[in-house]
């Protein structure tokens, strides 16, 4: 019998409401085209500033959280926080999703993981970018970190925006479509795509495709890159209505 109803869990931070929001909406437009369901599961790391230390303290409970879920017999699930990832090093995203899986495995139910930081890099590749622009809401450390992990990754980031916003539940408050304005202060001329927002928790699903149309070359989103990761990995049609070039189903 053909699978059509999927579990997806989320490992993410305590203090994130946007990926909870996000992808189950971009996965309820699917099912406007397609007949695959979806079911939504979450399990939480404490976290409430944006910082290197409470992120890598956060970090070190993703392991609890991939059990937690692999209860749960999830389908797959993601880890839905870019900068905890990138902060750590060149490649972390490889060796976090390994690390997660052996976890579910020794728990008796091995369950295939992807993170948001993964998938912006695939995302990136799989539209055949070699030079992007970015936003990020982090203060200006952070956002260096993950400028420099994604050049560690083989692209060039010709530009990028902090917004300088400690406090990860007014990173979750903010109107998505500022995004539309601040997109005219990034220098984006010769970057391939654009980074409408390299946090997990920065509102941009709405703005995605007004800001794709208005400036003429594929936008994404860690949210976006995160959906479109999960419909590869469970084999599915990677298309979902007015969310960019990476869901429109070409990819």
């Amino acid at each position: 019998m053909t699978q059509t109803l999927y579990r997806v869990g989320q490992i993410v931070p305590s203090s994130n409401v946007t990926m909870e929001t996000e992808l189950p909406e971009m996965f309820r437009r699917r099912e406007t085209l397609r007949p695959e369901r979806f079911t939504f599961h979450s399990a939480r790391m404490r976290m409430k500033q944006v910082t290197k230390s409470e992120l890598e303290a956060m970090d070190d409970a993703s392991d609890r959280c991939a059990v937690e879920l692999s209860d749960a017999a999830v389908d797959i699930m993601a880890y839905a926080c870019l900068v905890a990832i990138m902060t750590r090093g060149a490649g972390y995203h490889l060796q976090s999703q390994s690390r997660l899986e052996e976890a579910t495995a020794n728990n008796g139910r091995p369950t295939q993981v992807v993170s948001s930081a993964g998938a912006l890099i695939h995302g990136l590749a799989t539209l055949g970018a070699r030079k992007v622009a970015l936003i990020a809401p982090y203060m200006i450390p952070l956002t260096d970190e993950v400028v420099r992990y994604i050049t560690e990754e083989g692209y060039e980031v010709t530009d990028r925006l902090a917004l300088e916003i400690p406090d990860n539940l007014e990173v979750g408050r903010r109107d998505p479509m500022l995004l539309e304005g601040l997109v005219n202060q990034l220098d984006h001329s010769d970057a391939d795509v654009v980074i409408l927002s390299a946090c997990v928790q920065m509102p941009s699903l709405a703005a995605i495709q007004v800001v794709e149309d208005k400036i003429g070359k594929p936008v994404i989103s860690a949210a976006t890159a995160t959906t479109h990761q999960i419909l590869r990995s469970l084999g599915l049609d990677t298309v979902v209505p007015d969310a960019g070039s990476l869901l429109s189903g070409r990819y």
